[in-house]
């Protein structure tokens, strides 16, 4: 019966190792997994004061556009959508915008995030606008700067910096955008 109780024992710890190693190995997995998704989220998410995230994108007329090559002009990057009421009321206040600054270096770049470009031009077709509109289809863009609304807009300085962040679109927000960019334009 001794070397059956010892047997049961033995057999009993060994389980209660295993369960607790295995216990310790998913914790320290799971803490490396979050660790990892909470590199990459705070990589990705855009700061007020910081250096803008650079991208390329396909523009309507074709073109790449490299929003660091556009150092030196006081940059507003628009996220927007074909389904979007909001954007589509924003559009046209940002033409008005671009009409009034784009000779000042002031350069707006609206980034339509449908998953196919159509869209936009069909929408586009509709609402004339002459500022360069990029066409994020893969999402990347918008997962960069950690876009969940629409609209969403970044205002960046002259020395690429990211000074002024906006969700959503109300009648009026252009005035916001307006004072920024005179701000911007006196520094």
């Amino acid at each position: 019966m001794t070397n059956m109780n010892s047997a049961l024992a033995t057999s009993i710890s060994i389980k209660t190792l295993s369960s607790m190693c295995l216990r310790q190995w998913l914790l320290i997995s799971a803490a490396g997994i979050a660790l990892t998704f909470a590199s990459v989220s705070a990589m990705a998410k855009p700061t007020l004061g910081e250096e803008s995230l650079d991208f390329t994108l396909k523009s309507r007329d074709g073109s790449n556009i490299k929003l660091s090559e556009q150092r030196g002009n006081i940059v507003l990057v628009n996220f927007w959508a074909s389904w979007c009421g909001p954007c589509r009321e924003e559009l046209p206040a940002f033409e008005s915008l671009y009409q009034e600054y784009k000779d000042l270096g002031v350069e707006i770049l609206a980034i339509n995030v449908d998953d196919e470009a159509e869209k936009a031009n069909v929408l586009l077709n509709d609402i004339e606008v002459s500022f360069p509109v990029l066409f994020d289809t893969s999402g990347e863009v918008s997962q960069l700067y950690d876009v969940s609304a629409m609209p969403t807009t970044a205002l960046i300085d002259s020395d690429g910096n990211i000074r002024f962040l906006h969700s959503g679109y109300r009648t009026g927000d252009e005035k916001k955008y307006k004072k920024a960019i005179k701000m911007l334009m006196k520094e």
